[in-house]
C-alpha cells in the first residue's frame, strides 16, 4: 500500500519553500526553495506559485492535497489573502479559486503561517501533545495560534491570535518590543549603560547568535536582556492562559534558541500574575520542527 503524501508550501516573504511531505512519517522529499522576490517582481506571482506546483505534481500524479502557509491575514472561508504585509501582490487574489481553476482535482488548504506551524506540531513533533495548546513564534515579529481540540481557532472573522499587535510596554506593541530588530535595539541600548564585565560588543553590532552564544557563557549582560525579554513576552502570555484557559505552551521561531534564557522570566511573571488554578499544571516548552515547521505545518492542513 503506498503512503499517503501531501505537498506543503510554506509562502515567505524571502522564500516559498515546497516538499511532498509522507502524512505518517514528516519525512519531507523533492524539496525545493523558490525566491520569492523575483515572483513578485514578475508582477504574477500566483502564476509562478502554479508553475511550480505544476512541476511538483508532473512527478507525483497520486498528490490530491496541497496546504499552503501564508504570512498575513486570510478571510474567513480560507481561500483568499487578505493582508499580507510581506507580499501584498496576493492580497485579495481569489488564491484557492486560481488554483482549483488549473488542477481541478487537487483539493487546496490555505492558512496563516503561525497556524499551520502550531498544526504541524500536533501531527509531526518529536512529542505527542494535548490536543489543545498555545504556540507563538519568536522571530522578526511574535506570531501566535492557539489549537483547541485538534482546530485551529481563528475567531470571529477568522484571524485570532495576533499576540505580537497587542499592547505592550514603553507604548509598544509587543513586537516592536521583542522582535528581532527590537531586540538587537534593546541588547545594544543596555550594553551602553552597563558597567561590569561582558562579551558584548559596545559598537551596536550585538547580533542574535552573538547574544545566545553570550548567554550560554553566563554573561551577565545577556542574561538580563534576555530576562528583560521573558518579562514582556510572559505578560502577553498571562492574557492569553486567563482568556483561552489552555496550559500548554510551545514556543518556536528563528529566536527560540534564546528559550533556556527568557523562561526564568516567564515562569517568574506567571507566579506574579496568574491565579492558583491557572498556574497549576502549566508547561512552557520549546516547539521540535525547527526549520521544517512551516512546511510540515502546510501539510498538516491536509489532515
Amino acid at each position: 500500500m503506498a503512503a499517503i503524501e501531501y505537498l506543503g508550501i510554506d509562502i515567505g516573504g524571502t522564500n516559498v519553500k515546497m516538499g511532498i511531505v509522507n502524512a505518517e512519517t514528516g519525512h519531507i522529499s523533492n524539496f525545493y526553495s523558490h525566491d520569492s522576490v523575483s515572483w513578485r517582481k514578475s508582477g504574477h506571482f500566483e502564476e509562478r506559485l502554479g508553475e511550480a506546483i505544476a512541476l511538483q505534481l508532473i512527478d507525483h500524479k497520486h498528490i490530491n492535497k496541497v496546504g499552503i502557509g501564508l504570512p498575513g491575514m486570510i478571510d474567513s472561508s480560507r481561500t483568499t489573502p487578505v493582508e499580507i504585509t510581506a507580499i501584498p501582490e496576493l492580497n485579495n487574489v481569489p488564491l484557492v479559486e486560481v488554483l482549483k481553476k488549473r488542477f481541478p482535482t487537487v483539493d487546496f488548504f490555505l492558512e496563516n503561517d503561525a497556524n499551520a506551524a502550531a498544526l504541524g506540531e500536533f501531527y509531526f513533533g518529536e512529542e505527542r501533545i494535548d490536543e489543545s495548546y498555545i504556540f507563538i513564534t519568536l522571530g522578526t515579529g511574535v506570531g501566535g495560534a492557539a489549537i483547541i481540540n485538534k482546530k485551529v481557532f481563528t475567531g470571529g472573522r477568522g484571524n485570532a491570535m495576533e499576540p505580537g499587535h497587542t499592547p505592550s510596554a514603553n507604548g509598544k506593541v509587543l513586537e516592536r518590543n521583542i522582535g528581532k530588530n527590537e531586540l538587537l535595539d534593546l541588547a545594544n541600548s543596555m550594553r551602553k549603560s552597563f558597567i561590569g564585565e561582558t562579551h558584548l560588543p559596545d559598537d551596536e553590532t550585538i547580533t542574535t547568535t552573538g547574544l545566545v552564544a553570550a548567554a550560554g557563557e553566563g554573561d551577565v549582560l545577556a542574561l538580563q536582556i534576555f530576562e528583560r525579554v521573558g518579562e514582556l513576552l510572559g505578560e502577553s502570555l498571562c492574557h492569553l492562559i486567563a482568556i483561552l484557559d489552555i496550559n500548554l505552551i510551545l514556543v518556536g521561531g528563528g529566536l527560540s534558541a534564546s528559550f533556556d534564557y527568557i523562561l526564568p522570566a516567564i515562569n517568574k511573571t506567571f507566579g506574579q500574575w496568574l491565579t492558583k488554578y491557572h498556574a497549576e499544571g502549566l508547561t512552557v516548552t520549546r516547539a521540535t520542527l525547527g526549520n521544517d515547521a512551516g512546511l510540515l505545518g502546510a501539510a498538516s492542513l491536509c489532515f
